[in-house]
């Protein structure tokens, strides 16, 4: 059994910092691409950044500039680092990743419980 546990959520003011981390754990032979999402309100669930098992990284615009995602392969942990936050960020932020377990023939997509992130004076 495979599974991701987020960490590092909470509330902020406009203009700070948060660092979300989220490790796997479990069954896992491999662990491939990781990244994460965010779902505000009554909207769909959108990504934010993805990074590969070599590091190389994709950013949704809005995330350009101000987040950082990297990863602890030895860890099998992703990280989030959000600078410059602003109340739009505001959401419920979940991880993925694409993870071939033990047990089975085939990669598949994991998903974590998800964290909220508040940013409001």
């Amino acid at each position: 059994q495979v599974q991701l546990v987020e960490s590092g959520g909470g509330l902020v003011q406009p203009g700070g910092s948060l660092r979300l981390s989220c490790a796997a754990s479990g069954t896992i032979f491999s662990i491939y691409a990781m990244g994460w999402y965010r779902q505000a309100p009554g909207k769909q669930r959108d990504l934010v950044a993805t990074i590969t098992n070599g590091g190389t990284t994709n950013y949704a615009d809005s995330a350009k500039g101000r987040f950082t995602v990297s990863r602890d392969n030895a860890k099998n942990t992703v990280y989030l680092q959000m600078n410059s936050l602003k109340p739009e960020d505001t959401a419920v932020y979940y991880c993925s990743a694409d993870i071939k377990d033990y047990r089975s023939d085939f990669v598949e997509d994991y998903w974590g419980q998800g964290t909220q992130v508040t940013v409001s004076a």
